[in-house]
């Protein structure tokens, strides 16, 4: 792995953020987010509109780890379901709605559906993330207890298994021929960001030229979670089943900030320490991003334009590809210089599921 092409020296990190998305690219400015999504057609739809902001809260250190960790979770699944009813709108062939979608649409009506669909599955992740990436790990390790009563290996092993199942989980994930086209999108969103950053016209061969991971991806965060996790749960030792469980879920919203704060920092500076505590999350994104196509950069680049746009937030459609390998949208939307950011301003959102927004 050569770093130099990841922490590339004379970046400058913007306040943008993205998510991979079904056959698209999701970013976030200060300003404005951007939706861009390949229909069947090879046209592009932009869904535009503007950026939720939290004021004060995201001023202070740890609480505003917290408020964009929740915040990323609701309006990452809600961004994931869009992009899936944009493809479903594109389609020529109409499903006809089940008795049991035909009664719920009828009782709480399309917005209350949706809203009941996003809370639902926000819900069934958060039960199976619990479940099975701090339940299980630490029930099983509790079975350790006659071998031995070291709260230290303990506690190892617990974290070791919390990475292992995790890695695994993602790894499997990724032979799924849809989560691996989103995962090339996660690739183009990390180029097109890393051409941004360097002052460079985005462009599909500016944006090839670029490595797939980004030191502020969410996948890194994801693994500054674990870390930092072990080291939280050793020091409260290794209490009965029960506690264990309390505590570890009581920390999370703790850990959930001092991640983003130790990721925040990571995206800032290029130290040979940002460099070792970002190498776990760098070879995760090993596998959750893959090399994408042009047509995958387009639509990364559509979403950084529209992002960008000066123009009040929209729903469109723009045209295929052209001769030249660029959108119509590229030609539609002026590509934007990268400007420099205010150090002191701090009032920012995150995105975990794709590049985080740093100062």
């Amino acid at each position: 792995m050569n770093l130099k092409k990841i922490f590339l020296k004379d970046a400058c990190p913007m306040k943008m953020g993205g998510q991979a998305v079904m056959e698209g690219i999701m970013m976030k400015g200060e300003k404005k987010m951007a939706l861009a999504v390949r229909l069947p057609d090879d046209s592009i739809r932009i869904k535009t509109e503007e950026t939720k902001t939290y004021g004060r809260w995201m001023k202070f250190p740890l609480i505003r780890g917290v408020v964009a960790f929740a915040d990323s979770l609701i309006y990452g699944m809600k961004t994931l379901m869009t992009s899936a009813q944009m493809l479903e709108e594109a389609d020529d062939e109409e499903d006809e709605l089940s008795r049991l979608e035909a009664w719920a649409e009828k009782k709480f009506g399309s917005k209350g559906l949706w809203n009941i669909m996003l809370y639902s599955s926000v819900i069934i992740a958060l039960a199976f993330t619990v479940g099975v990436f701090i339940i299980l790990p630490t029930g099983a390790v509790n079975l350790m207890k006659h071998v031995t009563g070291s709260s230290f290996w303990l506690n190892l092993v617990e974290g070791a298994l919390r990475i292992a199942l995790f890695v695994a989980y993602v790894w499997l994930v990724s032979y799924m021929p849809d989560i691996r086209r989103v995962f090339r999108y996660h690739g183009a969103e990390h180029k097109t960001i890393h051409c941004f950053e360097n002052g460079l016209e985005l462009t599909p061969e500016n944006c090839r030229q670029f490595p797939t991971l980004h030191p502020r991806c969410g996948t890194s965060f994801l693994m500054f979670v674990f870390i930092i996790a072990f080291v939280f749960h050793f020091l409260l030792g290794w209490p009965n089943l029960a506690l264990r469980i309390i505590t570890r879920l009581l920390l999370l919203p703790v850990i959930a900030g001092i991640s983003y704060e130790l990721l925040k920092w990571a995206g800032r500076s290029d130290s040979i320490v940002v460099k070792i505590l970002s190498l776990p999350g760098l070879y995760l994104q090993k596998i959750t991003t893959k090399e994408p196509d042009d047509s995958m950069l387009e639509v990364a680049i559509v979403a950084v334009n529209a992002c960008l746009d000066e123009e009040p937030p929209a729903d469109r459609v723009i045209g295929g590809l052209v001769e030249d390998g660029n959108t119509e949208a590229a030609g539609e939307i002026d590509n934007q210089q990268n400007t420099e950011t205010d150090d002191n301003d701090e009032d920012e959102n995150t995105d975990p599921g794709g590049t985080v927004p740093t100062e």
